[in-house]
């Protein structure tokens, strides 16, 4: 089972930036589809942003333009660059593993992190 280790998240101002992290376990991180979900208090958990393997990339359309997904693979590790925040950016942000290297519904999302709390002041 892998395990997914999320960092980065904290307290900024409206307009200011992030970046999270998502250290992952195990020797087969390259193969798989990673995304990043959030979920904010009262409301249901959002995907934000997938990767392929191929590095093929997807955004919601809330974040498109100010947020960027990217994967170092020789470090077991994926990114969300996070720019231009908004208090509704406010969540927890959860890295999740796809069950392959493909496919990006929320489904196919089955192995999760912790979460990381965002929170944005205006």
């Amino acid at each position: 089972q892998v395990q997914l280790v999320e960092s980065g998240g904290g307290l900024v101002q409206a307009g200011g930036s992030l970046r999270l992290s998502c250290a992952a376990s195990g020797r087969t991180f390259s193969l798989y589809a990673m995304g990043w979900f959030r979920q904010a208090p009262g409301k249901e958990r959002e995907l934000v942003a997938t990767i392929t393997s191929g590095a093929r990339t997807n955004y919601a359309d809330s974040v498109k333009g100010r947020f960027t997904i990217s994967r170092d693979n020789a470090k077991n590790t994926v990114y969300l660059q996070m720019n231009n925040l908004k208090p509704e950016d406010t969540a927890v942000y959860y890295c999740a593993r796809s069950t392959t290297g493909w496919d990006i519904r929320p489904r196919d999302f089955t192995s999760w992190g912790q979460g990381t709390q965002v929170t944005v002041s205006s």
